[in-house]
């Protein structure tokens, strides 16, 4: 199993970025998929997640900002980021849970300046 995640980079406060998390070793199409992020100092928290048939939830801080949606031709889940904010810099991870464990992407740094 291999999740990889891309798209990181630095943006300015109000900017956009689109995660992407290629996936291989699992059925795209019946595993839930998540997106976490974590901030220097601070735990790993979850953001949003999308279920094999497509429903999308949110943590109340990226509601109406992120969206998170998934392509079951490329095996790759999405993580659209809009008017980006500086206390959403961290390093977001792509997660599932596949056959008894977790699976973690290498993460992919997200710096938001004010």
């Amino acid at each position: 199993v291999q999740l990889q995640a891309s798209g990181g980079g630095l943006v300015q406060a109000g900017g956009s970025l689109r995660l992407s998390c290629r996936t291989s070793g699992i059925n795209f199409r019946i595993a839930a998929m998540n997106w976490y992020r974590q901030a220097p100092e601070k735990q790993r928290d979850l953001v949003a997640n999308v279920t094999s048939g497509g429903s999308a939830d949110y943590v109340d801080s990226v509601k109406g900002r992120f969206t998170i949606s998934r392509d079951y031709a490329r095996n790759t889940v999405y993580l659209q980021m809009n008017n980006l904010k500086p206390e959403d810099t961290a390093v977001y991870y792509c997660n599932t849970f596949w056959r008894g464990r977790e699976w973690w992407g290498q993460g992919t740094l997200v710096t938001v300046s004010s």
